[in-house]
């Protein structure tokens, strides 16, 4: 495997990076482009969970995946959030989709997954998408940023059903755009078939949101599948012995969603 620390600059000209884990070029295996995975890790917008970046990569790079954790803005970065964060995971979309050949990518089996806020800017990246407003404003094309599917882990959809106070300054980074503060708002029938996954016990990210994000691809006829655990609280990434720690032990039945994504990836095409 061959690791890359990429720098990049989004559609609004600001510095952002990539780590990108290329598998070894194999001649012999009849898969001869691999899909990406592209890892937006979670942590609060205030840093970037690393159970949540890594591990994942390499999860999906053992079955065959191309993989980058993509380092989007935060806030202790200066400026707001958005909509660079999403300006940037979509930068990160066409880079690789222009790139394509040169890395033994299939750029028709691109997927996003985003954990947590990282949720949040994966979800904030199919509106903006979609979206001919954002489009105009930064340039962009809906072929060459949007991804082929979307996985979702205890994602924030909507800024508002947080399980505790945000600080007073908050406002100050968050976006103004509505359908950005809550992305359900943003769903069209062109938005990325999307596998989500959440704890209903989750106490920081209430399960109200993948409640409301699945209602919205529903009636938008949206393809989805969701797997909701009776518990497991917030923040568990894979649930494996690998990413735990400290009150977060591995636990076999939350372990599952890896499994479950793989097998919808499947049937989407994207994983053979």
């Amino acid at each position: 495997m061959k690791v890359e620390y990429l720098t990049q600059k989004n559609f609004n000209n600001r510095e952002f990076k990539i780590t990108y884990y290329g598998l070894q070029d194999n001649p012999q295996l009849l898969q001869k482009k691999r899909p990406l995975m592209l890892v937006f890790p979670g942590g609060s917008f205030d840093h970037l969970s690393l159970r949540e970046g890594e591990p994942v990569a390499l999860a999906y790079a053992a079955h065959g995946f191309n993989a980058a954790v993509v380092s989007y803005n935060l806030t202790t970065d200066p400026g707001k959030i958005y909509p660079d964060a999403a300006l940037s995971g979509l930068k990160a979309v066409s880079y690789f989709r222009e790139n394509s050949e040169k890395l033994g990518i299939d750029q028709e089996r691109i997927t996003t997954i985003g954990f947590s806020a990282g949720g949040h800017v994966v979800s904030s990246m199919n509106v903006m998408a979609e979206s001919e407003k954002w489009q105009a404003k930064y340039d962009f094309n809906h072929d060459q940023v949007a991804p082929n599917a979307t996985i979702l882990g205890y994602p924030l959809i909507n800024i508002k059903d947080i399980g505790f106070p945000l600080p007073a300054d908050a406002n100050q980074k968050m976006p103004t755009a509505k359908e950005l503060l809550d992305t359900a708002l943003g769903v069209t029938p062109d938005t990325p078939p999307t596998f989500i996954f959440q704890a209903v016990d989750d106490p920081v990210v209430l399960i109200d949101n993948t409640i409301e994000y699945i209602t919205a691809l529903r009636k938008k006829k949206v393809h989805f599948e969701a797997h909701l655990f009776n518990k497991g609280g917030h923040g568990f990434s894979l649930a494996t012995p690998e990413v735990a720690v400290a009150g977060r032990e591995p636990d076999s039945h939350l372990a599952h969603w890896f499994k479950l994504s793989l097998k919808w990836l499947k049937d989407r095409k994207i994983y053979i």
